[in-house]
């Protein structure tokens, strides 16, 4: 059964998502006789809940990690149970400036762009980057952080080309991108609607995370696959910090972007 866009918990009201469920959940923890799911009580009830959990207690992810245990049927738990082609996945896009500005990305990290220390935040395409963005770098000190420079760096380069205008907010701050695309009318998608419904999250858009006082972190989504995004990010690492030291492509769950995503599809 494919995934029905939206969190599955107690009190759902679709009978027949409930007993796809039920079915699953049964044949999956290999519950029999007084222990197995009614399913034909269309109910999500308590007993159910803890079948969930049981089951999240039990399984991982489609990358290995164990699940949430909240007894509540997202998208990544979703997969777990009926497999990755339940869960809608797309790798391009159709709209060619985020298709050329997604193969620039993808460039940079095939070429592997890394700082060159010291100073911090420094190095000969990681200053390009900044300063495409109109900061000013002194020679011998630390740069800025650089991840929203890399982005904007990859959008020009894809306008250069196609001989038109950058559509991207030109900053360097992940929030302050995010504030000015909603002021500028660019669609946005929170990260609550995507984590409801990961089909809404498209290849060539970009995530925002925020971390509280302002700072944040940002990247351009590859494809998607199920509950899960891989991502080309610049100033960060294998373990996907926010304040990396080159360009890598990463594995990221939906439900852990929490600011959103900005879609300049048609700009």
């Amino acid at each position: 059964m494919q995934f029905p866009g939206r969190i599955i918990k107690a009190g759902e009201k679709s009978a027949t998502v409930v007993r796809a469920l039920k079915l699953r959940l049964n044949d999956a923890l290999g519950l029999t006789e007084g222990l197995a799911l009614d399913a034909d009580n269309p109910a999500f009830g308590p007993k159910m809940t803890q079948a969930v959990m049981l089951f999240q207690a039990r399984h991982v992810d489609s990358q290995g990690a164990p699940l949430k245990v909240d007894g509540e049927v997202g998208s990544v738990a979703w997969e777990a149970l009926f497999g990755a082609d339940s869960v809608p996945g797309a790798v391009d896009t159709d709209d060619a400036l985020l298709r050329d500005a997604l193969k620039i990305a993808q460039g940079e990290a095939a070429a592997g762009v890394r700082e060159v220390r010291p100073p911090l935040n420094r190095g000969p395409r990681v200053d390009d980057y900044q300063t495409r963005t109109g900061l000013r770098l002194k020679a011998g000190t630390d740069g800025f952080a650089w991840c929203a420079c890399f982005l904007y760096y990859c959008f020009d380069e894809a306008a250069k080309q196609a001989g038109r205008r950058n559509p991207l907010i030109k900053t360097a701050g992940c929030q302050d991108h995010w504030n000015k695309a909603r002021a500028a009318g660019i669609t946005e998608i929170t990260g609550a609607r995507a984590t409801q419904k990961p089909a809404l999250v498209k290849p060539g858009m970009i995530f925002i995370m925020a971390f509280g006082g302002g700072t944040g972190h940002t990247g351009i989504v590859e494809s998607v696959q199920g509950g899960f995004i891989t991502t080309i990010e610049g100033n960060s690492n294998n373990e996907g910090s926010r304040d990396g030291f080159g360009v890598f492509r990463l594995t990221r769950k939906i439900n852990t972007i929490n600011r959103g995503f900005i879609d300049y599809a048609g700009r």
